[in-house]
């Protein structure tokens, strides 16, 4: 009896983040009576119990079974491929190390004549030979050994190149090492039909080893965000994705949907654990499916146009351009958006720690998208100035981004006076200290700066800090010593900013954490 095997190849894939959903598409024609058709190969590392089977035709889903079947060579085609070209190049490094072989015995014997030819020049001579013989003999003997060395050169740079596709095939194999698996599983389908005819039958499966995050470009122009939004695909389940229907979906599925509880949470005396059997586990087995196919003059599926389709607790999002993502582990990009968004630009500066000036972005989701979090690569216009992590984005939301380093906005942090009092009886010890920070606007425009600088805090009641100087004055001050002020500076303008205090401790207090 004839197996039935329907060529299913992917039409579409729906990526979740630690997963994918996998759809194939195939047609055969049936014989009438309860039979089984096979679509295959299907990965080692599906999920059983998320097989799926739909479709069209005047036919009955009887059931789906999952069976792994066993081959002589790996039924993938880029795999096969590769196997077959790494076979191609290996037989060929032998074929040239054979040739190789039979001119180096080739060299070794006009060496050889060479060699033995000088004593018999004489002899040639002495019976009547002429120079002119002797020398037409020495030129065919040197012309063909030259011959013979220029064919081994080239032999030894066909092996190398040979080598290096045995090398570079070895890699890839190396590179999708679960694809070289021979091994497939293949899902049964019965059918029941009443006459012979054409179905088109569906079959989608859950994979792990896959999944997507997301990737972002920040280009500030003027005081315009324009933030590119990307979909880091990658996956390792044995099996190539083509250029298919894609969708990045942000759900995450999981294998028991079931609302949390909390439980008792109990307190008792230790007691001595109490020995239990081990329960028995048993095999899952995939589910058997009674659905009706539609029929043939049933209306054909009607793909999704939109680029994004917002559920209630998810996204999908389909890229514009089709992907083809292999079964390498190495990551393959696809846009999601590009999104304009209105940014209010500031600059705030720490000079008690650093001197660096940090340009930063207060910017409101303005989109209908909520953001993943994800890596962003910072750019000024075409200028790469570095990475920074986006949060998780809700739409209606702003979000403070670093946009990277402004050395055009200049600080000075020093210290302009010190003074600090000997113990006497009886007496506190006293340090006092000021500070002056310069701030200057060299950039072309008004700049907003934030300037954090501190007090320290006291943690004994002998010891005590109270300021004497704050030039400006601050726009904020916490318990914890955190002074901020909020300067606007005209182009080319330049401000001082003056901070003074002083610490008072007991004569038997030795103090630590001063800094100056």
């Amino acid at each position: 009896m004839v197996e039935l095997v329907v060529r299913a190849p992917i039409t579409a894939v729906t990526v979740y983040p630690d997963r994918a959903r996998v759809t194939r598409r195939g047609k055969v024609t049936v014989p009438a009576g309860d039979q089984t058709v096979y679509v295959e190969p299907l990965p080692l590392v599906l999920q059983e119990d998320s097989v799926r089977v739909s479709g069209r035709g005047p036919a009955t889903v009887l059931g789906v079974d999952l069976a792994t079947r066993h081959h002589p060579q790996a039924p993938d085609e880029t795999v096969a491929e590769l196997e077959r070209q790494r076979r191609e190049a290996q037989a060929e490094v032998s074929e040239l190390s054979d040739a190789d072989d039979v001119q180096a015995q080739l060299d070794t014997f006009l060496a050889q004549l060479a060699r033995r030819a000088g004593g018999s020049f004489a002899k040639t001579l002495a019976s009547g030979g002429t120079v002119a013989e002797l020398g037409g003999f020495t030129e065919s003997l040197a012309a063909r050994l030259t011959a013979v060395r220029a064919t081994r050169r080239e032999l030894a740079t066909r092996r190398r190149e040979a080598e290096e596709r045995v090398a570079a095939a070895d890699r890839r194999l190396a590179a999708v090492a679960q694809q070289r698996t021979p091994d497939r599983r293949s899902a049964a389908v019965g059918l029941a039909l009443d006459a012979e005819a054409e179905v088109e039958i569906e079959l989608s499966y859950v994979v792990p080893l896959a999944g997507w995050t997301s990737s972002y470009d920040i280009r500030l122009v003027g005081d315009q965000i324009t933030l590119s939004w990307y979909g880091v695909i990658t996956q390792q389940t044995g099996e190539d994705w083509p250029e298919c229907d894609l969708a990045l979906s942000t759900a995450r599925p999981t294998t028991a949907v079931k609302v949390p509880e909390l439980d008792p949470w109990y307190l008792d005396r230790v007691h001595p654990p109490v020995p239990t059997a081990r329960a028995a586990t048993r095999a899952s087995r995939p589910a058997a499916f009674t659905e009706q196919l539609q029929s043939a003059e049933a209306p054909a599926w009607v793909d999704q146009q939109a680029a994004v389709e917002q559920g209630v607790t998810a996204a999908t999002y389909t890229p514009p351009r089709p992907v083809a993502v292999p079964a390498d582990g190495a990551s393959h990009r696809a846009t999601i958006a590009s999104i304009d968004l209105e940014a209010e630009l500031d600059y705030i500066t720490t000079p008690v720690r650093s001197a660096d000036v940090h340009l930063r972005a207060t910017v409101v989701n303005s989109s209908a998208h909520t953001l993943p979090t994800g890596k962003a690569a910072v750019l000024h216009e075409a200028d790469f100035v570095g990475s920074a992590v986006l949060p998780m984005w809700a739409p209606g939301e702003d979000v403070e981004l670093a946009l990277g380093l402004d050395d055009r906005i200049r600080v000075e942090r020093k210290l302009v006076r010190r003074t600090a009092t000997k113990v006497t009886l009886g007496s506190t010890r006293r340090r006092e200290v000021e500070y002056e920070t310069r701030i200057e606007n060299h950039t072309p425009r008004a700049a907003r700066i934030t300037v954090l600088d501190q007090l320290p805090v006291a943690r004994d009641h002998e010891i005590t800090v109270k300021p004497t100087t704050t030039e400006p004055a601050p726009a904020e001050t916490t318990d914890l010593g955190v002074i901020t002020w909020k300067l606007d500076l005209a182009a080319g303008q330049e401000t001082k900013i003056k901070l003074g205090f002083r610490v008072d401790t007991g004569k038997s207090v030795d103090l630590t954490g001063w800094r100056e």
